[in-house]
């Protein structure tokens, strides 16, 4: 009986060492889980909600859609395994149907499997519809895993076509909807050095918040270990997100933490949008953006990026000289105002030059 004790305490011993020694002291790693109640929080994302996941400053939730796709999922997770990383996969039913044995690995890896649809739809929806696509996606992947409790209830709808019906159905059936706090545009016809690049510099501008990638591109594969990188030289933390079940509660928070506050670069890229200024696109506004910390006060930093961003949208547009000149002089007269001044007061100086540009 003694001998059967140690060898199990050995075998302990054994297995722990392998774990530790898969990740080196250097790793990133999972900081921390994070335990939530869709049934309490049902929607999160700063995009497009206003709660979103109760994290600290730098700290990240890595989230993943629109697989499995073996060529390239499967070297994700290599990347994720390197840094012990663990991330949230919002896969599509058919594809897990196609490729079950990858929906198995994400899985047993210790990431958590959550639904994007079963077709992955990118139009509007009845409610008739958009039960069909959430339901047969849950069942696709709970049977590609072969365990109903596998799969998690978070939910993200396709293209971020959100509709107050499609949530209120998720949440009247307990599946918490995801959107994002920023992307990384990684399924535009950008490069992976471009990828990496605004990931970066839109969590900078933030603090934290929840990243979108995608693991069917091949730009994606090739931008997530310069990410993880700069991660770990910046400071950042993995935070992994798991659902509250009755042997895991969920993680103490209060209200007030679960409540998404605008960062200057969001402020600046609504504005624009609500005055009609143009479509002043993510690589111009990224650029453009300050590092600011949590702590500053978003407006006046809005304010700096919009007027920065406008300024060289004209100069990309090849304006004529005379509206240069109003441009720049309506810059000077805003930066001659007091750091704490307004961001309504920032605006009428460039409306004025604005309405002098030329389409």
């Amino acid at each position: 009986m003694r001998s059967t004790i140690a060898a199990c305490a050995i075998l302990v011993l054994l297995i722990g060492t392998v774990d530790a020694e898969q990740c080196s002291p250097g790793a990133l790693g999972v900081s921390r889980t994070l335990v939530v109640d869709p049934k309490e929080h049902s929607r999160v994302g700063s995009m497009q909600y206003p709660e979103t996941l109760p994290l600290n400053d730098h700290e990240v939730v890595l989230t993943f859609d629109d697989g499995p796709l073996p060529r390239y999922t499967n070297r994700v997770l290599e990347t994720l395994a390197s840094e012990c990383v663990k991330a949230t996969f919002f896969m599509v039913g058919q594809m897990a149907r196609a490729y079950p044995w990858t929906v198995r690995r994400v899985y047993d890896e210790g990431h958590t499997v959550a639904s994007h649809t079963q077709n992955h739809p990118v139009r509007k929806m009845s409610v008739a519809q958009a039960a069909r696509e959430i339901e047969e996606g849950f069942a696709s992947l709970r049977e590609a895993i072969g365990d109903p409790q596998a799969v998690s209830p978070f939910f993200r709808i396709p293209g971020l076509l959100r509709q107050k019906s499609v949530e209120q159905y998720l949440a009247a059936h307990g599946d918490m909807t995801w959107s994002a706090d920023f992307l990384a545009d990684d399924w535009t016809r950008i490069n992976n050095s471009e990828v990496a690049r605004r990931a970066i510099s839109r969590i900078e501008a933030r603090g934290k918040g929840i990243l979108l990638l995608h693991d069917i591109h091949p730009r994606t594969v090739l931008a997530l270990p310069e990410i993880l990188n700069e991660f770990k030289s910046r400071g950042y933390k993995i935070v992994h997100v798991v659902p509250a079940a009755a042997d895991r509660p969920k993680t103490a928070t209060s209200a007030q933490q679960w409540v998404a506050r605008p960062t200057p670069l969001k402020i600046a890229q609504d504005l624009a949008k609500a005055h009609g200024w143009g479509d002043y696109d993510a690589e111009i506004m990224d650029t453009q953006a300050p590092q600011v910390s949590s702590s500053t006060s978003p407006e006046p930093m809005a304010a700096t990026i919009l007027q920065s961003s406008i300024l060289r949208s004209l100069r990309m547009r090849a304006i004529n000289w005379s509206c240069s000149t109003v441009c720049f002089r309506a810059r000077r007269r805003s930066a001659r105002r007091t750091s704490d001044s307004s961001f309504v007061e920032l605006f009428p100086a460039l409306a004025q030059a604005l309405v002098q540009t030329p389409a």
